[in-house]
């Protein structure tokens, strides 16, 4: 029989409430580590139990939390390469107080363990192949895994899922509250990609464009100062190779072209908040907090309500 995924299921009263769902992504190698978290769970003072029926088990583990207080956000964010999609992810889980998950940490993660996993990742890399979906809700799935053994019942989702398959699998995994889709206007978008430096020496990320584009037809007044680096780090800057204008262009297409069915399907479940992005951090961070109806001192403790857009 299959082995479960992690999948997280919304309660209101009566605390934290979590599952494991036997959607077929396991196979009998991995029961060892499942059987393992959940005697974990157990240890922990975690319910277990099961529920369904018609052939589809699910696991469920139950704990009351302290106050009554419910799991964590589950959001994800999506746009457009350059538009700050880890930006205000990070930001937000860190105000928030739940772990932001970007996919490509995930495989850069798994790709330093000696995993059977991390070999076939390292395999289809190599040959320059686009790693399928199966994989990657695996990865993601022990990511939610190891939350839940931690008592981590909430993330911020950062650029996936990218296809309507993708997003599909995720409901399998996950119960999404609320996908943020972060937009900017294209040519802003191109002169931010093009103006990215990273410091050779510290890693830091930093950009010299100097954003500045009245309003234009539909497109909103654009102003985004530069971030630029310290004096320390000024002579040590250097490029993406593929931060070219051809490249950059190309890569917005693309993702144009995938990116609507998925906002069709959020938009379609309730889930989709529009969000237009017009200037730098200072001036966007608050206006997105407020279009998440989420205060600044907000904590942990009071997260737990779903969102919808």
């Amino acid at each position: 029989m299959a082995v479960m995924s992690c999948r997280s299921m919304v309660t209101y009263k009566g605390g934290g409430r979590m599952a494991l769902r036997a959607c077929g992504l396991f196979g009998a190698r991995e029961m060892g580590s499942v059987a393992a978290s959940m005697e974990t769970l157990v240890q922990q003072g975690w319910r277990v139990g099961e529920e369904g029926g018609g052939g589809r088990r699910v696991v469920v583990v139950e704990r009351q939390e302290e106050g009554g207080g419910g799991r964590g956000v589950q959001w994800v964010f999506l746009g457009c390469p350059g538009v700050g999609k880890g930006t205000y992810a990070s930001r937000l889980a860190k105000l928030l107080q739940v772990p932001h998950i970007a996919m490509g940490d995930l495989v850069r993660q798994e790709l330093s363990q000696t995993s059977s996993m991390a070999k076939q990742l390292a395999t289809l890399m190599s040959q320059g192949q686009l790693l399928p979906d199966d994989i990657i809700i695996r990865l993601l799935s022990k990511r939610l895994e190891n939350n839940m053994a931690s008592s981590q019942s909430g993330f911020i989702l950062d650029g996936f899922p990218r296809t309507v398959h993708q997003a599909e699998m995720l409901e399998e995994v996950a119960d999404i509250d609320l996908v943020v889709n972060l937009k900017l206007r294209e040519d802003a978008l191109i002169a931010k990609c093009l103006g990215r430096r990273i410091c050779s020496q510290c890693g830091g990320n930093f950009n010299l464009a100097r954003l500045e584009m009245e309003e234009s037809n539909s497109a909103p007044r654009i102003f985004m100062p530069p971030l630029l680096p310290p004096p320390s780090c000024a002579s040590k800057m250097t490029t993406r190779a593929d931060d070219t204008e051809e490249v950059v262009r190309t890569r917005l297409r693309i993702y144009y072209e995938e990116s609507k069915p998925v906002e069709d399907f959020y938009r379609g479940h309730g889930k989709l908040l529009d969000f237009e992005v017009s200037g730098g951090i200072p001036e966007t961070w608050p206006r997105l907090l407020a279009a998440l109806h989420v205060d600044e001192k907000h904590t942990n403790h009071d997260n737990s309500h779903k969102m919808a857009a």
